[in-house]
């Protein structure tokens, strides 16, 4: 989709087709309860899966390349709006784009009755399409800055390709590190916009508030490390090398992540939900690269315990924490976040809690494993339910957008 696609919202077409995060952000939402739902049904219930692909892959896969890559979509294909001058990704042109995302889905949940190229072919259009469409506005405005961004969209698209390929060629160790991969390219990107809107948000903030904004420190070093660091270990798992540097590479990750954090002064922020959810979504990075480099030397630790700290903790928390504040910044509403989200984000750190302790045996597995994946659904479905209005209606202000 070229960027000459991109036209103004028609009076009288729906909201929801204004801006790239309303669609995906409210299918981010809905997909994480249906996913997670399912699982547990298929996990402890016995519901049936795609029979082409195991339970583990399937879920993993559409949490990691449905889930998480639509919330992707959503706010790349926003902020770089801001970053650029371009106008918003609106009517048709999303909605081919959202289409893409959803047969994606429908392909993936019938892996068990089409060919496996064709579920591949299907699901891979998505986030091809995401990069190159991004990479039109990015590079055609000159930012090259955020360029970066975009190739790692090319190359979450590069392991679902290899993720794909192991499936259907019967290679499950190329799966896994595309499955592993994946996962780290995820919390580098997070890194990466984390370290720039976190302390943001933070400054102004404390500014609003009559606080110290200079309080907020960013060393150029810790940025650094805090970078190459996790670039490190993703491509120290990717290649397989042997597991004491992965987990060295991984604690020094930890260090490097936890000093920048502090760095932010979170605590600072702790009256307003909006702000301190990004505090607590990053630090599950530290906290799980430092489980990473605990796992070859206790027998406590399995790799489910870094998988979730990471995915459900940083992941989850941090997607939560940005789809609510973007929601309401660009329909042109307060940041005030609505009272009945604020148990939805101790819900997720509920469910986080809850799914380290079940890995790690601190309690039973399977109650605490239901009652995190409940957790998590109940987090969404106030999301879902409390924003639909404000994506479905146009802006508070009566811009575009």
């Amino acid at each position: 989709m070229p960027p000459e696609s991109v036209s103004k919202r028609r009076p009288g077409a729906s909201a929801v087709w204004a801006a790239p995060f309303r669609p995906f952000f409210l299918a981010t939402g809905l997909y994480a309860v249906v996913i997670v739902g399912f699982w547990l049904g298929a996990w402890f219930g016995g519901w049936p899966l795609p029979e082409a692909i195991t339970p583990m892959q399937w879920h993993s896969h559409e949490m990691l390349f449905g889930m998480v890559a639509a919330a992707i979509a959503g706010f790349l294909l926003t902020a770089m709006c801001n970053w650029t001058g371009a106008p918003l990704l609106s009517g048709r042109a999303l909605m081919t784009l959202f289409g893409l995302w959803l047969a994606g889905r429908v392909a993936m949940w019938s892996a068990a009755w089409l060919p496996g190229w064709l579920v591949a072919a299907i699901d891979l259009s998505f986030l091809l399409a995401v990069a190159v469409y991004a990479w039109r506005v990015i590079a055609g405005a000159g930012i090259r800055r955020n360029l970066p961004i975009v190739g790692m969209v090319a190359l979450l698209w590069l392991a679902n390709f290899l993720f794909h390929l192991g499936v259907w060629e019967n290679l499950p160790e190329l799966a896994r590190r595309a499955e592993l991969g994946t996962i780290l390219l995820i919390v580098l990107l997070m890194v990466v916009i984390g370290g720039r809107i976190t302390p943001a948000f933070t400054r102004n903030w404390l500014n609003r508030h009559g606080g110290d904004a200079a309080a907020v420190r960013s060393w150029p070093s810790v940025e650094t490390a805090a970078v190459v660091s996790t670039l490190a270990v993703l491509v120290l798992l990717v290649a397989g090398a042997p597991m004491a540097w992965t987990s060295v590479a991984a604690m020094l990750a930890a260090v490097a992540n936890g000093v920048r954090l502090l760095g932010w002064v979170g605590w600072k922020t702790r009256s307003d939900p909006l702000v301190w959810i990004l505090h607590v979504g990053y630090a599950w990075i530290p906290v799980g690269l430092l489980l990473l480099g605990l796992f070859p030397w206790l027998d406590t630790l399995t790799p489910s315990t870094w998988l979730h700290a990471l995915g459900i903790g940083a992941m989850g928390t941090l997607i939560l924490g940005v789809m609510t504040r973007v929601c309401l910044g660009h329909t042109g509403r307060p940041l005030e976040l609505p009272r009945a989200l604020v148990p939805a984000y101790w819900l997720v750190i509920v469910a986080t809690l809850l799914r380290i302790s079940a890995a790690m045996a601190l309690l039973p597995y399977r109650p605490a494993v239901i009652a995190a994946g409940l957790a998590w659904m109940a987090a969404f479905i106030i999301f879902a339910i409390a924003y639909w209005p404000v994506v479905s209606q146009p802006r508070a202000d009566g811009r575009p957008g």
